[in-house]
């Protein structure tokens, strides 16, 4: 273990300063200076000019197992800390030393005392203490009589073995956490309670593109993931771990850990990380001392850019096939079996909440002749044009069918038979009036005949769908190109 650094040493006691500033010739001074010293609870002991030992205190021989009747009238308080006689700090004040002295035996560990005068402070560690050595604290100043001549020096003591070894403790666990955070794979970084960052490792600078340097010992974190200031996970778990807080800034994105107590998680994109953005999974978790006192975040970070855009084709992937599955791929309408589907859903919601629905069903007329006559790549061509014109004709409620062959069907929600029967003549119409014209140039005349029905509550899927297909046949039978509707008897 390293020796205390000057800037962290204890300053001594203001109970030192008072027993030092004692006037050493006085009788009654010194008595109460014997009586202070025997009953401090800081170890210290006294040597006078002759660096003979005139004090050596209780609380002194309990630290050094050295009793004040073995000691007192001797020069052996070497032995309170060395294993073999050599000057102590209080020898070297009798003494009047030099700094260069100092320094030959307390190299890089001593200083001059801020607080008393000629006073010097050392910390040290002693191996020849207690079983495993300990480490120290002291004090030396001069003692005076009345015309300023040094007679004599106090020494106290202060056992610093316990708060080394928490430091020493602390620092392990620091730098542990620094060698986890930095070695691991994982993008990890880490705050203090002020919010200040203390570890940004280098998997955490690849993600985000922000170096360490740049970041620790800031609280610049946001610069990571948001064009503006705003707290992140961890910054919402040292100030509070309230859901409600949380979901101001995550809402919809977050949820308790199941695996880490007072943790949380969620997944966002951030828009402003990489070319594109990234999705990130994140997970910040409380730091706690050992008496349970929060005294940082650590926040994880995971890169799923990559899962969020398989996800995602696989989901177009899926739309794409569910779509292809339910449309006809010559007309672009929706095919027979989807409408069989619709059907059951819309007789459904027009009996349970007594609304009306019509159906249309049409076929073209005298298609047999067109694929006759001009053969069926252009008899297809043909029926995606009358596709298209059924399309450009459809209210925004209404679905339309490739029902099978030349057939076609409409559903019409909230559209009465009257209504339904117009909408079906300006269909006839608008297919009439437009011209088919076929790769060769000829141009075809194509007529329809439409059947209209309108659903009544109870009445079977199939009998709704006959009804329409009925008129089809009795439009036929009138000639042709006209739309007859047929009610239910």
């Amino acid at each position: 273990m390293k020796a205390q650094s000057q800037a962290s040493q204890p300053p001594p006691t203001h109970g030192d300063k008072i027993l030092v500033e004692a006037t050493w010739n006085d009788f009654s001074s010194r008595f109460m200076l014997m009586e202070g010293i025997e009953k401090c609870p800081i170890p210290m002991f006294v040597i006078d000019r002759e660096h003979v030992i005139t004090n050596w205190n209780l609380a002194l021989a309990n630290l050094t197992g050295l009793a004040s009747d073995e000691m007192v009238g001797t020069r052996n308080h070497w032995r309170g800390a060395y294993g073999s006689e050599r000057p102590t700090l209080a020898d070297l004040i009798v003494d009047g030393t030099l700094e260069q002295e100092l320094d030959t035996y307390y190299h890089g560990k001593y200083r001059r005392s801020s607080l008393l005068k000629n006073g010097v402070e050392v910390s040290d560690f002693f191996p020849e203490l207690g079983d495993d050595g300990r480490w120290l604290f002291f004090t030396a100043a001069p003692l005076r009589d009345p015309a300023g001549h040094v007679v004599g020096c106090i020494e106290t003591i202060q056992d610093q073995t316990h708060s080394r070894q928490a430091e020493a403790a602390l620092r392990e666990s620091k730098d542990l956490l620094r060698q986890i955070v930095d070695g691991s794979s994982i993008p990890t970084f880490v705050i203090d309670r002020e919010h200040r960052v203390t570890h940004w490792n280098r998997a955490c600078e690849t993600v985000t593109a922000l170096a360490a340097a740049d970041v620790v010992g800031t609280r610049d974190q946001w610069r990571a993931f948001y064009i503006s200031e705003r707290p992140v996970m961890a910054d919402l778990i040292l100030n509070s771990a309230l859901e409600s807080n949380i979901d101001q800034f995550y809402h919809g994105k977050f949820h308790p850990s199941q695996l880490i107590a007072g943790a949380f998680e969620a997944e966002d994109f951030f828009q402003h990380l990489g070319e594109n953005g990234r999705w990130l999974f994140f997970t910040a978790a409380p730091l706690f001392d050992a008496d349970e006192n929060l005294i940082g975040v650590i926040e994880t970070l995971q890169d799923i850019t990559e899962k969020k855009l398989v996800e995602q084709a696989l989901r177009e992937s899926e739309e794409k096939y569910r779509t292809m599955s339910i449309t006809d791929a010559l007309t672009s309408l929706f095919n027979s079996r989807h409408f069989y589907d619709q059907i059951g859903i819309e007789t459904t919601r027009a009996r349970r909440y007594g609304r009306t629905l019509s159906l249309l069903l049409f076929d073209l007329d005298n298609f047999k002749k067109i694929n006759d006559t001009y053969g069926h790549l252009e008899g297809d061509q043909v029926l995606a044009a009358v596709a298209g014109v059924i399309k450009n004709n459809l209210r925004s409620m209404d679905t339309a069918y490739r029902y099978g062959g030349e057939e076609f069907t409409l559903l019409l929600p909230e559209t009465g038979i009257a209504p339904a029967v117009n909408l079906a003549d300006r269909l006839r119409q608008s297919i009439a009036d437009t011209p088919m014209t076929t790769s060769s140039g000829a141009v075809i005349a194509v007529t329809v005949s439409i059947g209209v029905a309108e659903y009544v509550a109870g009445e079977i899927v199939e009998n709704f769908v006959r009804r329409a297909d009925d008129g089809v046949y009795e439009a036929k039978r009138r000639g042709k190109n006209r739309v007859v509707a047929i009610a239910l008897e």
